[in-house]
């Protein structure tokens, strides 16, 4: 795995959300073995306690089950408590860890064409690159509320926006809204994205709320049909 970008979740955690997408898109199958921890600790560029770390954390989520002398089963659940949860998007060939690039950080007016959320007049708009397991897949612009926080700088945000906000703000995304269609890539797309702006990408228009069940943020995204695909699984 390459360095840690800023606000990336601790290496353990990072493989454990890994696992857990993989075994969502049914890349890991109820049943299958995983390779021996040596050899899955060197194939991951981790040290082997890391990796045990992160077995053992899939094991109090009741998705893994350790056989001494034998090795370690997945055990597929339809419910798993999972920081990205909520983040839909998967490589085409499924799963992809997520992370996240900011690109700018600003408090604005809220837009005219965006619906409406909270009681501030203003927001914080946050706008990153999304990549999956390094490979760039989506551009988002996302605005939180004013009232939620004075300030919101680039450099202190979670890879997980959702986790950030329950850490530092006392906000709970509870649940969530996705509009799903095409959308022509902003002028603020990076060229690393690989689609130029203008180009027409998948689109999803996010309205979520909070614990309190007020609309606390809604989000654009602008995704790659070619590397990435939106993925809901109902059980």
């Amino acid at each position: 795995m390459t360095d840690a970008p800023s606000g990336a979740l601790p290496r353990y955690q990072q493989i454990s959300e890994l696992l857990i997408r993989d075994i969502a898109a049914g890349r890991l199958m109820d049943g299958a073995r995983l390779a021996p921890e040596r050899e899955m600790a060197s194939d991951l560029g981790v040290a082997v306690g890391t990796l045990r770390k992160a077995l053992q954390d899939l094991a109090d989520k009741g998705l893994l089950e350790r056989v001494h002398g034998s090795g370690n089963y997945i055990r597929a659940l339809p419910e798993v408590d999972s920081i990205y949860a909520l983040f839909r998007l998967e490589l085409v060939a499924g799963g992809g860890l997520p992370s996240a690039k900011v690109l700018d950080v600003a408090r604005c007016p809220k837009p005219a064409h965006l619906p409406d959320f909270g009681s501030a007049s203003d927001a914080h708009r946050i706008r990153r690159l999304r990549l999956l397991s390094g490979q760039p897949v989506a551009v988002e612009e996302i605005w939180l509320d004013g009232a939620y926080a004075r300030e919101l700088h680039a450099d202190e945000l979670s890879q997980s926006l959702y986790l950030h906000y329950r850490m530092q703000l006392g906000l709970w995304i509870a649940r969530a809204e996705d509009r799903i269609g095409t959308g022509l890539v902003p002028d603020f797309a990076p060229a690393a994205f690989g689609l130029r702006p203008g180009a027409v990408a998948g689109h999803i228009l996010r309205i979520s709320w909070g614990q309190d069940n007020q609309r606390a943020e809604v989000s654009e995204t602008w995704f790659d049909p070619n590397v990435a695909q939106y993925v809901s699984r109902l059980k």
